[in-house]
């Protein structure tokens, strides 16, 4: 039976406990007990327990954005994003973006800056996505990839990446986060100098 919404703000649930369920590679899978302060009301979700993300938004002396694509797993299709990959728990968000960025690419550039922090999915996941930008990105060093990565490196102007995003060409959630927060500063900035 559906009982009518309270009255007021949303509550915030308390917690009485959780216990592991599955551990993976990738991430850990728990479930949360809680218990709503106004209905009382007791119920278990599930909480995907995963380190932290970032992903770079690296941008080429002539206005370029350097992107990925590769072969993603969950979706069973090829994916077109900015780099991009899991934290180490504890680590820098810049450190660790700049780091995926060589690692991914060979590309570095100026030391990198926070645009912000999002949650992927915060009705499941309890971790964060750090978008980063890196500016005067050019091509210096040799690629490092993961076991399991493969992926084809490019790089294509600003404005057609941005296009791409809108248009349903770039669909990775994460990098149409990054991609929109970034849209801004270029506008402010980048867009005045490239040609």
């Amino acid at each position: 039976m559906k009982q009518p919404p309270p009255p007021g703000p949303p509550a915030r649930w308390e917690k009485l406990g959780d216990r592991a369920l599955t551990h993976t590679a990738v991430f850990d899978v728990r479930a949360v007990r809680l218990r709503h302060p106004v209905r009382g009301t007791e119920r278990e979700f599930v909480v995907i327990d995963a380190a932290d993300w970032c992903n770079v938004v690296a941008v080429t002396p002539d206005g370029r954005i350097v992107l990925v694509r590769q072969f993603r797993y969950g979706s069973d299709d090829f994916s077109l994003e900015v780099p991009g990959g899991v934290m180490e728990r504890g680590e820098d968000p810049i450190t660790a973006a700049v780091r995926e960025l060589r690692e991914e690419t060979g590309f570095t550039g100026t030391p990198g800056r926070l645009l912000c922090w999002v949650h992927p999915n915060p009705a499941i996941q309890s971790n964060r996505c750090h978008l980063v930008l890196v500016e005067s990105a050019a091509r210096t060093a040799d690629q490092e990839w993961d076991q399991d990565e493969e992926m084809e490196v490019t790089t294509a102007p600003v404005a057609d990446v941005l296009a791409w995003a809108r248009t349903g060409r770039i669909t990775h959630a994460l990098t149409l986060n990054a991609l929109f927060l970034f849209e801004p500063v270029w506008a402010a900035t980048g867009s005045k100098t490239s040609p």
